[in-house]
């Protein structure tokens, strides 16, 4: 999924994709798109693992770009985020998030998102159902 030119015009609003880390990169397939996102100060919880919140922020997000890039105009709002953390991500790694749209309806999007580590191995497996409606204007 071509998400650059969408990334870079929505990047200078969104403060929390900035704030932690995340990089959005397009990928070949219309149903897939993926992110990654260093370990680092931004992100880290207290014992200097990947914040388990953090994972789900880049999930929540990379299926937002991706419903957003899929219906072009609209707005996508999360309305249920759901994961799994399987396995704990040190400070200073990068973790890769995988997402695939399992469900494109007319107002709901889900996505299933995994996040692995550079050898491959899952963090967190992810489930993101998104409402896809049309901005009200101002």
């Amino acid at each position: 999924m071509n998400i650059d030119n969408l990334w870079n015009s929505i990047h200078q609003e969104d403060g929390l994709s900035r704030t932690l880390g995340m990089e959005f990169i397009s990928t070949p397939e219309d149903d897939t798109l993926k992110a990654r996102m260093a370990v680092d100060d931004r992100n880290k919880q207290p014992f200097g693992f990947l914040s388990g919140g953090a994972s789900l922020a880049l999930a929540e997000n990379l299926a937002g770009v991706g419903s957003m890039a899929l219906c072009p105009g609209k707005m996508a709002l999360g309305i249920n985020v759901h994961g799994n953390h399987v396995k704990a991500m040190p400070y200073g790694g990068t973790v890769t998030a995988y997402g695939r749209l399992i469900h494109k309806g007319h107002t709901l999007h889900v996505w299933s998102i995994d996040i692995k580590n550079s050898a491959g191995e899952l963090i967190s497996s992810v489930q993101v159902t998104n409402y896809v409606i049309t901005p009200q204007e101002k």
